[in-house]
């Protein structure tokens, strides 16, 4: 029932849900509360609000009903239908470009999976935003949750070809920064690190720069002559080839995991079988080209031009 109240929002929804009376709910209710000895809901407010307590112990309750869920599957010989709502976190980037063209596919291999996905590039908290699964850039530090990286991430330099024709570009950051006239915010409001004919340098981008928060933009922005920026590889592979896009400034290297985007999710033994399946489905198309290629990109050769920091 504290589930059925949390997931639906109130004690209406509740004895909806359940097809009990709202009175019988909130009695069962305030009988979990006196018994865990902590309140669970915030009474003080117009609407159902829960404390901080009551989220710790809805997810508690979420992973109890999952495994009863699986349980039943198994018992029923549906263990290998992946059923039930799924919500996910993902940059806007990532799900237009890489998830939304093959939406279709996933909900028609998995039908019974209610897909709720938030495109959204601000810090994802799981356990308040109550996310199954949420995609990041960067290298995760939080032990707490489980990682499982997507794409590799080298970071390169691209103008058009019509700027370049344009403008005399030298070597080294310096030139480069010179033109540089846009590029995506979570790299223009900190320190990065560049690699530089093998030396390590600081590199900050100055105040003068317009910082947008979708690397899409930045890359629209580029390919009809914003001078130069620099973009995850992933996003710049078509564009490329399609000669829309020119890579610049190979001897100026980022980190190699600077654009890494990686999945996260709450750790332990049990993982439904519908985040199984979305990460699975994950991992295979972001593996396949044009992104495959991309990530291969990442990996050590000969070619001083992409020696990884």
């Amino acid at each position: 029932m504290f589930h059925a109240v949390v997931a639906t929002g109130g004690m209406t929804g509740a004895s909806r849900s359940l097809g009990m009376p709202k009175s019988s709910v909130s009695k069962s209710v305030a009988r979990l509360e006196q018994d865990l000895g902590i309140g669970l809901f915030d009474r003080n407010s117009r609407r159902v609000r829960v404390t901080r307590e009551g989220e710790l112990f809805f997810q508690q309750c979420q992973k109890i009903l999952d495994q009863v869920s699986e349980a039943d599957a198994v018992m029923t010989g549906l263990v290998g239908v992946p059923n039930g709502r799924l919500s996910v976190a993902l940059p806007p980037a990532f799900c237009e470009e890489i998830l939304a063209p093959r939406l279709a596919e996933f909900h028609h291999r998995y039908p019974r999976i209610e897909l709720d996905v938030e495109a959204t590039t601000r810090a994802i908290d799981m356990l308040a935003d109550r996310f199954d699964i949420a995609v990041v850039v960067g290298v995760q530090e939080n032990s707490d949750l489980a990682q499982k990286v997507l794409i590799g991430g080298r970071l390169i330099w691209v103008t058009s070809p019509a700027y370049l024709a344009a403008h005399e570009i030298g070597d080294g950051v310096r030139a480069l920064e010179s033109h540089l006239m846009i590029c995506e915010r979570r790299y223009g409001d900190r320190t990065l690190m560049i690699k530089q004919h093998g030396h390590l340098i600081r590199f900050d981008v100055g105040p003068h720069v317009a910082r947008i928060n979708n690397p899409l933009a930045v890359r629209r922005a580029v390919a009809h002559g914003a001078g130069v920026s620099f973009l995850p590889e992933h996003y710049c592979v078509e564009l490329l080839e399609e000669g829309r896009l020119v890579e610049i400034g190979r001897e100026v290297v980022f980190d190699t995991r600077a654009a890494q985007l990686t999945a996260i999710f709450p750790s332990g033994k049990l993982i439904s079988s519908r985040a199984r399946a979305f990460l699975d489905f994950l991992e295979q198309i972001c593996a396949e080209p044009a992104h495959g290629e991309a990530a291969a990109a990442t990996k050590p050769s000969d070619d001083s031009h992409r020696e990884q920091v």
